[in-house]
């Protein structure tokens, strides 16, 4: 039984993708495909390998982000939802890019199977919604120190759509994050020439289509 063939559409915000797994299967086993690297790059237009992994563990109620990696120490990420369920937020936090400020909003959850690319330089964070949610995040890069960002996910500005009722539950790290204005008067933030450049010294059938154009 062979599964479904993996949908991947980019999203409103120019770098972020959603991977839509398609289920097939019978009363005994159903089976999605959730990761088809040849089809991942055909989409995003540019080469992408997993080559790190891991998992967050969280309860209900817990606020992860925002987070970013820069420059050519960047990452493109992909990320998944394998136990509970989460909304996860991409916005665009690289300085002079066209859409700087921008975000997009998908759900996250194990009944779905979806996934969602994170290009480099752009921000993301996540809210989960029950307890013991586990998001894995599959990297192009292990981490790398000194190259990452972290801006207020509750930064009044950037008005992400959390829907809250209740207080979130952050890290210290988190709640101490400064808020995209901050971060930006700091040069803290990435710059969109920077996470492209690694890209362009690629032919130009392999070049991305991430100008925002």
């Amino acid at each position: 039984m062979e599964p479904g063939r993996l949908e991947i559409s980019e999203l409103a915000l120019p770098g972020a993708f959603l991977l839509s797994p398609r289920a097939v299967g019978d009363e005994v086993v159903v089976r999605y495909e959730t990761f088809r690297q040849d089809d991942v790059e055909d989409a995003i237009g540019r080469p992408f390998a997993i080559r790190y992994s891991d998992l967050s563990a969280a309860r209900r109620l817990v606020l992860r982000g925002i987070h970013g990696t820069s420059g050519e120490g960047g990452r493109a990420r992909l990320f998944d939802c394998v136990r509970g369920s989460a909304v996860h937020v991409v916005v665009d936090l690289r300085v002079g890019s066209p859409d700087y400020g921008l975000h997009e909003k998908v759900w996250l959850d194990h009944r779905n199977v979806s996934a969602v690319f994170v290009s480099e330089g752009l921000g993301h964070a996540w809210l989960a919604l029950e307890d013991d949610t586990v998001i894995a995040c599959h990297s192009s890069r292990p981490d790398t120190p000194g190259v990452g960002y972290t801006v207020s996910a509750l930064d009044p500005a950037l008005a992400l759509p959390w829907g809250l009722t209740e207080a979130p539950v952050m890290s210290d790290e988190d709640l101490a994050a400064p808020t995209a204005a901050e971060a930006l008067a700091k040069g803290l933030l990435p710059a969109y020439e920077d996470c492209l450049a690694p890209y362009e010294r690629l032919a130009p059938y392999d070049r991305p289509a991430l100008t925002g154009d």
